[in-house]
């Protein structure tokens, strides 16, 4: 039976986090996450879908997949494994919007592997198989949904094993991995108007945010601390003056932020 202090300890966590809570930016919201069945409201996060809706209009986007060498050995850590499963998911969407479905067999592989450490591999075993598909009947359009219905069935796990906190970090992962590719295309072919795609100062918000009122296991990790901090600082350099555009100098602060956050994220 538990103490009285540790049902008291869970009650002000659970009540801490229902009230700080912050808003996900709407357009972000695919319409899977307004089901109602198995009461997963709760746990939505940001689609990386969606994300990459938005980034389109920067195009093309840069891509190195020089990175993905990394991913051989995994973490020991569950939040450094969510966080790493996020940038690959948005590796997938990358990689078929610069026309790199090559690259997916590879990238499908380790989405895998990251999938059964955090325990539903069952649910993304059936997409690795449509990914590879896909890819070599180079179906941008189908390897685009198959990507995005990974994110969905990890959440939909997650949240069964009652580990919805690591749906954050996927989402998370995906945006930053997202958000670099954009920046660095964004610094190397500079224009106002492509620029100001880049410049979504609420979406950094919700994110510092909402890793911040994550369980304490996971927001108390030094990584997440230090990610914490870097995004409140980038959600301050996105935020634009009234009517002003976004300068060659502020896209490289950003660009500078984004990668220190994602080398972070896939650690």
């Amino acid at each position: 039976m538990k103490s009285s202090t540790s049902l008291l300890l869970g009650l002000l966590v659970g009540f801490s986090s229902a009230q700080e809570t912050p808003k996900i930016p709407e357009d972000l919201l695919d319409d899977e996450h307004f089901r109602a069945e198995a009461a997963l409201n709760e746990f939505t996060v940001p689609s990386i879908a969606k994300v990459f809706n938005e980034l389109e209009k920067i195009s093309p986007l840069s891509y190195n997949s020089g990175h993905l060498k990394n991913h051989e050995r995994l973490p020991l850590d569950r939040s450094r494994l969510a966080l790493r499963l996020g940038t690959l998911i948005a590796d997938g969407f990358i990689a078929v919007q610069t026309g790199n479905s090559e690259d997916v067999p590879k990238i499908s592989s380790q989405i895998s592997r990251y999938g059964k450490s955090l325990g539903a591999g069952d649910r993304i075993q059936k997409h690795a198989a449509a990914l590879l598909d896909h890819a070599k009947a180079k179906d941008l359009k189908k390897l685009k949904q198959a990507l995005a219905a990974t994110q969905r069935d990890v959440e939909h796990e997650l949240a069964g094993l009652r580990d919805p906190d690591l749906s954050h970090l996927i989402s998370l992962g995906g945006w930053l991995q997202a958000l670099d590719s954009a920046a660095i295309a964004v610094d190397k072919k500079y224009t106002p108007e492509r620029a100001l795609t880049l410049f979504r100062e609420d979406i950094a918000d919700y994110y510092a945010e909402s890793i911040g009122s994550l369980h304490p296991d996971i927001s108390s990790r030094p990584h997440v601390i230090k990610m914490r901090e870097l995004l409140q600082g980038l959600r301050n350099a996105m935020i634009l003056k009234d009517g002003a555009m976004p300068t060659a100098e502020q896209v490289k602060e950003v660009t500078e932020v984004s990668a220190e956050l994602v080398e972070i994220a896939r650690k």
